[in-house]
């Protein structure tokens, strides 16, 4: 019989390395599956909470919220390509241009938690955004990928015009951050063992069977 860990998985859509942390432990959870079963939940984290509707140009940002170079986001990007490949995840680095506010895509990856489709809806909207280059602020965008994993656009546009949710997920963010919680990805086994950053599949998977055995 296999042991039950709950994992919660502390994220935002406009983070790469959340892309590449997702991948590694769906399959670290494949690596273990006969040993440990995973309750997968998805907790809000804004990188940036202040980002106009609109947003801004990705360049532009990392210029001014890191100090980075040209060349060194050039680095980077190519850094997180080649990850991503490995993990069987496509990033179309000249496709996203703009860094834009997600939280109407945390409100409603809150309600498809309630439904069951937030694994669904999260890798989906990455997707959206990181491979296709479509904006996570944009309405249209988050019913039609609601609608593609299963779940009712009519629902999800009636969430979105409203602020259903939104004490919900601020609630959650004020959680983490006292928590400690600053930079994501952040993974916390059975709310007490914190994973930090886009692991490799090997880290999760070793933290899995460690955690299992103990419980």
């Amino acid at each position: 019989m296999s042991k039950q860990v709950r994992i919660d998985f502390v994220s935002d859509i406009s983070c790469p390395w959340c892309v590449i942390g997702l991948k590694s432990i769906e399959q670290a959870l494949d690596r273990v599956k006969d040993t440990v079963g995973a309750e997968l939940h998805f907790q809000p984290f804004e990188l940036n909470p202040n980002m106009a509707p609109g947003g801004q140009d990705i360049g532009e940002h990392l210029a001014e919220k890191y100090g980075a170079s040209e060349e060194q986001g050039a680095t980077t990007r190519e850094m997180i390509r080649a990850r991503g490949a490995e993990l069987g995840f496509t990033f179309n680095m000249e496709a996203r241009s703009r860094i834009y506010n997600t939280f109407d895509a945390h409100r409603l990856l809150h309600w498809a938690g309630l439904q069951g489709k937030g694994p669904a809806l999260q890798m989906a909207l990455f997707e959206a955004y990181f491979t296709k280059g479509e904006s996570p602020g944009d309405h249209n965008v988050l019913e039609r990928t609601a609608l593609e994993v299963g779940l009712d656009s009519a629902e999800a546009a009636r969430i979105l015009s409203t602020d259903a949710y939104a004490a919900d997920v601020r609630e959650r963010e004020q959680y983490y951050q006292r928590a400690g919680i600053n930079s994501v990805p952040a993974i916390i086994i059975n709310e007490r063992h914190l994973i930090s950053g886009g692991q490799p599949p090997e880290v999760f998977e070793q933290a899995l069977r460690q955690v299992a055995a103990q419980s």
